[in-house]
């Protein structure tokens, strides 16, 4: 059975989503018959994905929109809510992915940390503010997707501003959907989608061929539409190295840390190295 939300004549408006996840969310929305607006940045980007889910839309160019919009900018996010109000009437479905993730260093520039919570949470943060408000009063089934990440859960070293982005992310979702199931008359839900391995444009690194140990995009929508409609709120989503069983115990043994006053991330500790390979072997 379809959710309630992703069916056709919903509005879903998605950003990042020129490539990877985002368009592959975008393609399938459109495929089941939903109104769609593309927001990303670069024009070019936009009008081939545009193009691309035009070919999916059982209404064409009439169901398709896209907007240029900067999700740190708090008026991008603004006039993005009021073009898709005036065009489509509002929104259901609102999957807050844009992401950026350009490699930080503890005592790196300010100016790297401040782009990255700008984009990964405080771009949510304001969206989530501006959208979900007047989505409550539509009155409709909805969901708020937003994508997180298991660096965000198991924050391994080496790059600590996207870890603090999506760790806040996470928060921010389980307290945003807290609010929404204590809101009386509300039908949204809200979810925190977190990939595995995908290859994508952010992951690529300069690869040209998905390495096998990834997943695609569509794979990774597959698995989220199949999980929204079972209704899980944590999306956690194997790739083709790692298994659930696996990624369980590493969130597990992140958790355990605080349980067992062990050393921040004990995982990567040398000390603690035989006693995380014997907990990640074990059967949950």
């Amino acid at each position: 059975m379809t959710h309630a939300a992703l069916t056709s004549g919903s509005v879903a408006v998605i950003t990042g989503g020129a490539a990877g996840i985002g368009l592959a969310a975008a393609k399938r929305m459109a495929q089941l018959g939903l109104r769609v607006c593309i927001a990303d940045l670069g024009t070019d980007r936009l009008i081939r994905a545009a193009q691309e889910v035009v070919l999916l839309a059982a209404g064409g160019t009439d169901d398709v929109m896209t907007l240029e919009t900067d999700v740190s900018r708090v008026e991008d996010l603004r006039r993005l809510e009021e073009v898709v109000r005036d065009r489509f009437g509002g929104t259901d479905i609102l999957m807050n992915n844009a992401g950026i993730q350009p490699g930080s260093a503890m005592f790196g520039p300010a100016g790297n940390w401040e782009r990255v919570l700008d984009v990964n949470l405080w771009g949510v943060i304001h969206s989530t503010q501006i959208f979900v408000p007047a989505m409550i009063k539509r009155g409709r089934p909805g969901l708020v997707i937003n994508t997180g990440s298991k660096q965000g859960i198991t924050t391994p070293p080496g790059d600590p501003a996207y870890n603090v982005s999506k760790a806040g992310l996470k928060a921010f979702t389980e307290a945003l959907q807290h609010e929404l199931r204590n809101t009386p008359n509300c039908r949204i839900n809200a979810h925190l989608l977190i990939p595995g391995f995908v290859f994508t444009d952010l992951t690529a690194q300069g690869r040209t061929e998905k390495p096998a140990g990834a997943w695609t995009p569509e794979q990774t929508v597959d698995f989220m539409m199949e999980r929204l409609e079972a209704g899980d709120f944590y999306i956690l989503c194997p790739d083709n190295d790692v298994p659930r069983s696996l990624d369980e115990r590493r969130i597990l043994w992140a958790a355990g840390d605080v349980v067992e006053n062990r050393p921040p991330l004990s995982r990567w500790h040398p000390d603690y190295a035989k006693a995380f390979e014997a907990f990640s072997q074990k059967k949950s």
